[in-house]
């Protein structure tokens, strides 16, 4: 795989697991999460770590290669998931 792919491959990757996370940290009657909180956490945080990377990747390639829109726009998804990973993970951490 040619690392230059990897931002889109993070954007799709993360939409999936945002909706896993978000439908299993739902409150059952029983006050407990559909998922267990520490396989959402592992996942948020995985979630976080491959977004990230996938901006990092994505912004830097776009620095040396020159602009291109969907690749930029992919890129600036990547990192605004990244953001929202890392709210959703400290949402998610019981204080």
């Amino acid at each position: 795989m040619k690392t230059i792919n990897f931002p889109y491959i993070a954007l799709a990757l993360s939409s999936l697991l945002l909706l896993l996370i978000l439908k299993g940290s739902e409150i059952t009657t029983d006050g407990t999460t559909q998922i267990p909180l520490l396989t959402l956490l592992v996942f948020n945080e995985f979630s976080f770590f491959v977004t990230a990377i996938g901006a990092y990747i994505g912004l830097k390639e776009c620095r040396i290669a020159g602009f291109k829109s969907i690749y930029a726009l992919a890129s600036v998804f990547c990192l605004l998931f990244s953001i929202g990973f890392m709210l959703l993970g400290i949402k998610l951490w019981p204080l």
